[in-house]
């Protein structure tokens, strides 16, 4: 019974148990029915020899009367053997048991004085009886067996009330949401064992959230602090018209890449918290993907490849925008990294958006680990194998469902597809 519930499980015990006792009755009771026939037909047969004998010796011309289902003779010479019915005639002294035809006939013979008696009894009346008593039987188990079962998984479900109401309160639990105890005075002791320790695991849990709570509002306070100091000096750099055009672009760009990981750790810490990374909006896909794309230019030109957008310039999708530019960056790093010649392109269709390279691909053994934190396949350059758990992890936080298509040295795409 592996995919039985607790209920089913109860219900079908009782009616087990009330199977095997009902049933071992009535097998005790068919048993002791069948002796009691046979006790009864031999007395029957007893008796009347009895009779017949004690008939005869007070009267020795003493005639018995044939019955339809109890015939006796009394054998004084050879023409009274013959006129015996042929299945008695050669009987020994005794008692015998035989078919006559489809009747099972029990015969009692008995030699007293040089004369032979016979009685002869068919027992039909009685298999007939033993019959109806067996189905009689048979009857009674079977309804006791569905009684029981029908009490057996009421009572089950009274019994495991308690379990599924702990189990539906136990579900309705939100670390960090405030809730109601488990434990009630109505529980039984067991349930109230149960009930107590879900609370204390509950308290440890909403514990070890805060800390990590307190961890990450520390870290990220720790973490803007210099953040925040290079893009101010970047602004004050920028201020400098002494600044050559081409310090400029630099400080411009290292002003970017502080806002990126200012957003990035952001979205970190939500992440860790379980939050939101940030309301819905209306975001142009092709937009997007140029912002996330445009730290790893210079490694895609230093490398040639080239980089092809296949998004339509009106194809907008209500997301978060934060989240799927952090997803998208994390694609293309991979793909430009992977890939030493050919292309990395981003394509959308059908609610499908694709990051495909023709880079050196991804063994059949190790798709299905690409996911999993801190996992590397061979070869790889660098990472520390966090970028594609946190991905899915995004993706998964908002519906999205994420798939890698990929061989070794033909490249790889990895397509989400939005609900």
């Amino acid at each position: 019974m592996p995919n039985w519930g607790l209920r089913l499980r109860i219900a079908f015990a009782l009616a087990l148990t009330c199977l095997l006792i009902v049933g071992a009755l009535g097998f005790t009771l068919y048993t002791a029915s069948q002796d009691m026939e046979e006790a009864l037909i031999g007395q029957i047969i007893a008796e009347e020899m009895d009779y017949l004998v004690e008939r005869h010796r007070q009267h020795s011309g003493y005639a018995p009367q044939q019955g339809s289902n109890l015939q006796s003779y009394i054998v004084r010479n050879v023409s009274e053997q013959d006129r015996l019915p042929e299945h008695l005639r050669r009987l020994a002294v005794g008692r015998h048991e035989m078919l006559v035809g489809k009747e099972e006939t029990h015969v009692l013979v008995r030699d007293a004085g040089g004369i032979r008696y016979i009685v002869s009894y068919e027992v039909g009346l009685h298999e007939q009886r033993e019959h109806e008593f067996k189905l009689l039987v048979v009857l009674t188990v079977m309804t006791a067996v569905l009684a029981s079962l029908a009490l057996g998984y009421w009572l089950s479900g009274v019994l495991v009330s308690q379990v599924t109401d702990l189990a539906h309160a136990v579900g309705a639990l939100r670390p960090g949401r405030p809730r109601e105890p488990l434990v009630h005075i109505d529980q039984d002791p067991e349930i109230a064992t149960l009930a107590r320790a879900f609370d204390d695991y509950q308290a440890n849990i909403d514990q070890m959230i805060k800390r990590e709570q307190e961890f990450t509002t520390n870290a990220s306070h720790e973490l803007r602090t210099p953040l925040t100091a290079i893009q101010t000096s970047c602004e004050l750099l920028l201020t400098d018209s002494a600044l050559s055009e081409k310090s400029r672009v630099r400080v411009v760009r290292i002003s970017e890449a502080a806002e990126r990981m200012a957003q990035q750790l952001q979205a970190l810490l939500s992440l860790a918290r379980a939050q939101a990374l940030g309301e819905l909006e209306p975001v142009v896909l092709s937009h997007c993907v140029e912002e996330a794309a445009e730290p790893y230019r210079s490694e895609m030109l230093r490398k040639s490849l080239a980089f092809e957008v296949a998004i339509a310039g009106d194809a907008v999708l209500d997301l978060n925008h934060q989240a799927l530019r952090f997803v998208l960056a994390n694609l293309i790093r991979n793909a430009v990294e992977y890939t030493e010649r050919g292309f990395v392109k981003v394509a959308y269709a059908s609610r499908v958006l694709t990051v495909t390279d023709s880079g050196r691909g991804i063994s059949a053994e190790h798709l299905p680990r690409v996911f999993e934190r801190f996992f590397r396949a061979d070869g790889a350059a660098s990472g520390s194998g966090l970028g594609l758990a946190i991905v899915k992890r995004i993706c998964d936080h908002y519906g999205w469902r994420i798939e890698v298509r990929s061989a070794p040295m033909s490249g790889s795409a990895f397509c989400i597809t939005f609900p």
